[in-house]
């Protein structure tokens, strides 16, 4: 049964005489109103308790419980997913998380309270304060800045706007417009939207809900790799299915039900050892540091641009990751994996991207291009596959260890479309400064003279060991940060 519209006994810990339930005392965060829901026998009484709104005068009163009653109705299946969450074993209610103050842009009059739709970080932040903070500094909160990039322009100008909307944007986020003609407040191209760099009308980034969806906000949603697969997934970043091909994949699938994931303490190598998860080496806490909400504390690269370029601090970022790394496994293993990381992610930035780009680079700056828009000569397409897709997907499945990844739905890519694609699209322009760096690159570059050389030649300095001295010194990160 439950408390909150019925005769039942109330889950709240207030209590009279000897046990009979009292319901539950909900406190706002927005706005200050206190309600005592006294259950009776056989009907719920509501009794409003008025006290000081934060302006200092007393705030108006709302029919308490009514949230409930109407959504428990009409939302059965929203209702149900709050009522078994943590929220509501610790009577944090509707009104808490929806109440409005009398300014906010988006708030609207409904049923006799003054709420919002839209719940943002800085209304979580009012009890989740370290985690707002940090996820207010992290990468995500930086996504909805996509708005602005090649990737934007691209999902506008070749598709259109619907196609940006609901793609690009319900993954980075959107800038949410108020309308004032909406019965929410909020414009329907904009709402709803839980992107994880989303821009809110009260000036805070991010969703909350990307990760903790609405309304059970459970924690072990959270931290099973599914999570992450709405956004983490795809052609251009497949974290998602190279997670599953991966060992990691493997064990997490193969022992879910060792994982703890229901526990309130949730330390690797201490509460679960089975496998790691997304949130595990990303985010959550080891024996020797706590868990964060931003994500990159724990990256030394990023591999999201065309040439791969080291984070700030990355040395510190990275030696924060390996100590996740050695809850299960050895130093030695640790260093490996890095190095072998480090390898492919330095193959691809000098064999492919730093040429590719610069090719690219003469061929826009001495005008070469047909069409004046971007992305609309055949060339441009190839180039942005190279690195965005391909390039991506290579440099990803190293970083997480897996191999069809690293190799066939990446490096395998690149060159193939790097030599038989952009090359010969790039010859195609008939530029001789063009073609003079390119027939440099090929006589005297050491990992494109294959090209021109006989294939028994090629396979003797395979088994010799001395094609593998081209990239002897690929192994470590030696880039300066950008």
């Amino acid at each position: 049964m439950d408390p909150f519209v019925s005769n039942s006994s109330c889950r709240g810990p207030f209590r009279i005489g000897f046990g009979a339930p009292v319901g539950l005392v909900m406190t706002t965060m927005k706005r200050s109103w206190v309600y005592v829901t006294v259950v009776a026998a056989a009907a719920m009484v509501v009794i409003p308790a008025l006290v000081l709104g934060q302006d200092g005068k007393k705030a108006e009163p709302a029919p308490a419980g009514k949230c409930m009653t109407c959504h428990r109705s009409i939302n059965p299946g929203l209702y149900h997913q709050w009522y078994d969450s943590e929220h509501a074993k610790h009577n944090v209610t509707c009104i808490d998380c929806h109440g409005a103050n009398k300014g906010d842009p988006d708030a609207f009059e409904h049923e006799g309270a003054l709420v919002a739709t839209l719940v943002t970080p800085k209304d979580c932040g009012r009890c989740h304060e370290k985690e707002m903070r940090e996820v207010d500094g992290s990468h995500h909160a930086k996504a909805g800045l996509i708005l602005e990039s090649q990737d934007a322009y691209l999902a506008h100008a070749t598709g259109g706007e619907p196609v940006a909307v609901a793609g690009c944007e319900n993954c980075h986020g959107t800038n949410v417009k108020v309308d004032d003609k909406a019965p929410n407040k909020l414009s329907a191209k904009s709402w709803p939207n839980s992107g994880i760099g989303r821009l809110n009308p009260d000036g805070s980034k991010g969703s909350c809900t990307s990760c903790h969806p609405r309304h059970a906000f459970s924690k072990v949603q959270a931290r099973r790799p599914e999570a992450c697969g709405k956004c983490h997934l795809g052609p251009d970043h497949p974290q998602k299915e190279i997670y599953e091909e991966s060992k990691h994949g493997n064990a997490f699938f193969s022992h879910v039900d060792e994982m703890n994931l229901k526990a309130d303490r949730w330390v690797a190598g201490q509460d679960y050892s089975a496998a790691p998860t997304c949130a595990t080496c990303h985010m959550s806490a080891t024996t020797v540091r706590g868990a964060t909400h931003d994500v990159g504390q724990r990256l030394s690269w990023t591999l999201r641009p065309a040439e791969s370029a080291l984070q700030e601090d990355w040395e510190k970022k990275r030696n924060n990751m390996k100590e996740v790394c050695m809850s299960c496994h050895g130093p030695r293993f640790v260093e490996g994996h890095y190095a072998q990381m480090d390898g492919v992610i330095n193959l691809y930035d000098q064999k492919f991207a730093k040429p590719a780009g610069q090719i690219m680079k003469m061929i826009t700056d001495k005008g070469l291009l047909k069409n004046k828009a971007s992305f609309a000569n055949d060339i441009e397409w190839v180039y942005y596959e190279l690195w965005h897709h391909e390039g991506r997907r290579a440099r990803h499945g190293a970083a997480m260890m897996g191999p069809d990844y690293t190799w066939w739905h990446g490096l395998y890519e690149v060159s193939q479309h790097f030599y038989f694609k952009f090359i010969p699209a790039a010859r195609a322009y008939n530029d001789p400064e063009v073609n003079a760096y390119i027939d440099k690159m090929f006589k005297e570059d050491p990992m494109h003279q294959w090209m021109s050389r006989p294939t028994e030649e090629i396979k003797a300095d395979i088994r010799s060991g001395k094609m593998q001295q081209f990239y002897k010194d690929m192994y470590t990160p030696k880039r300066k940060p950008e």
